[in-house]
């Protein structure tokens, strides 16, 4: 139903008959605006996710230690309150690494572009919720022939303002509002996962290259007891105490651990410049001085297993995802319903530019259109199904995140627990390995063995101390494991809220 006049006049006839039936109209669409809170589709419950009472590995003992001490300054915990849990590990070159981390990292910057996309789409969202208003002025040329064989030329002035505006009935449009803010919650979530990845890998890239410095000290200090040891059997070559396969045996054990300390600049090359990469820098812009690891890794505050659910920015993540999904099933609902569009135009019409706001060349037409679909094969049926489907799939991946946390918590702790009884264990081993070369080496000066016992002890204390660096090296990326497994320190109360992100905050 539309109503157009080509002017309105007041005390005119043809206005008020117009008027009239536009007061009509309002009141026979007042009911169905009025029934705009109404939103199909279900409401969004947060599903159940699988908790379990406690964990299966005990605290390590060093936490234990930290928790019957009681809560001081220097307590871990005082680092994850400020979102900085690298600094439970006392080292300021670490910590000036992991804050350029925000700062200049290609990716975490690349997911701080997509939380913002997801923020302007959720205002684009909002804008279905108001009316829409265009504007086309046009001046066009006309030229008209009569029958009787004259002919005439005029302009047409033109400036028509038209809005329409698609009232929310059945709120489907609130629903595309509710789950773009929600995508961009998860966005947010996946932005400070992001930034715990990054943060996470740079520390054990980190250890990791301090571990191999101390490969080098060890080998290097090896080296040069090994050269002791091989001018010891040519002294003794020469003075025929010894046969030269002595000298030989000592040289080979040499040259084999000079090839072997060449070989780890590799390794702590390649490590420098992955650490360089993730601090967002070229690799010439990052030099690691060498350091030795001699400190076991602090404690961790664990905390409850429920409050993973919280502390977990992925988890957080793909809870948001379900709550979008769920809003896309009321979205596919509310087509089964008729969709209600008001339209109104106004402007001026003239053939001449001076009479163009001129009082009889106004003209505005109004008038609603509702629409429909009697049939369409059971498409709306099947895209109900569809997203129902989609739901399903995203809730099963929640779950699947909380237990893949739950299993990243316990695997860190497992491991923390079983290296620092190994490394106990290889200590033991290294002291007994080398009172075993003092021994050897002993007996062989006073010739009772052969060189071959000493080679023998060498290899075996090397052997040793080499796995109680590896051991100390674990320890400390299986902490910084640990930490991302429990989420860093962040807290979902982090997160901005659905209006938050509605009003673009």
């Amino acid at each position: 139903m539309t109503w157009r006049t080509q002017s309105c006049v007041p005390r005119s006839h043809s206005c008020e008959r117009s008027c009239r039936d536009l007061t009509s109209l309002l009141v026979l669409i007042a009911p169905l605006l009025f029934s705009s809170a109404c939103a199909v589709g279900p409401n969004y419950k947060r599903p159940a996710a699988i908790v379990a009472p406690a964990y299966k590995e005990p605290p390590p003992e060093a936490f234990k230690e930290a928790q019957a001490a009681g809560l001081q300054p220097a307590n871990p915990s005082d680092a994850f309150q400020k979102g900085k849990w690298w600094e439970i590990y006392n080292d300021p070159a670490l910590n000036a690494l992991e804050e350029q981390v925000n700062i200049s990292n290609q990716n975490v910057l690349g997911a701080e572009a997509n939380y913002r996309e997801a923020k302007a789409l959720v205002r684009a969202s909002r804008a279905g919720l108001f009316p829409t208003l265009t504007a086309g002025p046009s001046i066009a040329k006309d030229h008209t022939v009569s029958t009787q064989g004259s002919s005439s030329t005029y302009s047409l002035y033109n400036l028509p303002l038209d809005v329409s505006w698609e009232p929310d009935l059945w709120g489907n449009i609130r629903r595309g509002v509710t789950a773009a803010a929600a995508n961009a919650q998860a966005s947010f979530a996946a932005l400070e996962n992001a930034r715990l990845l990054y943060q996470s890998e740079l520390a054990s890239d980190y250890f990791l290259l301090h571990g191999t410095d101390g490969d080098i000290d060890l080998l290097t200090h090896t080296a040069s007891s090994y050269e002791e040891y091989l001018t010891l059997t040519q002294h003794r070559f020469a003075g025929g105490v010894a046969s030269d396969l002595d000298v030989a045996q000592a040289e080979s054990q040499l040259y084999a651990t000079q090839s072997q300390l060449i070989d780890l600049g590799v390794s702590r090359a390649q490590l420098e410049h992955a650490i360089a990469i993730l601090a967002g820098k070229t690799p010439v812009e990052v030099a690691i001085p060498p350091q030795v690891l001699t400190t076991p890794p602090p404690a961790v505050p664990i905390g409850l297993p429920s409050q993973l659910l919280e502390r977990r920015p992925d988890i957080a993540s793909s809870e948001r995802l379900v709550h979008a999904a769920n809003e896309q099933i009321g979205i596919a609902m509310a087509a089964f319903y008729p969709t209600l569009t008001l339209s109104a135009s106004a402007g001026f019409e003239s053939t001449g530019f001076a009479k163009w706001f001129g009082l009889p060349s106004r003209v505005w037409s109004v008038g609603p259109a509702l629409a429909e679909t009697l049939f369409e094969g059971g498409k709306r049926k099947a895209v109900v199904a569809e997203e129902q489907a989609a739901y399903d799939s995203t809730v099963a991946t929640y779950r699947q995140t909380v237990l893949t946390a739950f299993q990243q918590v316990e695997d860190q702790l497992a491991a923390l627990r079983i290296l620092e009884t190994e490394a106990s264990k290889v200590e033991e081993t290294v002291k007994a390995a080398d009172r075993a070369l003092v021994v050897s080496r002993a007996q062989y000066i006073a010739g009772t063995v052969n060189y071959l016992t000493v080679i023998t002890a060498q290899a075996t204390l090397l052997n040793a101390q080499l796995t109680a660096i590896e051991l100390l090296t674990r320890r400390l990326t299986a902490s910084v494991s640990l930490v991302q497994a429990l989420g860093g320190g962040w807290n979902a109360s982090q997160m901005p809220s659905q209006e938050d992100v509605k009003k673009g905050n």
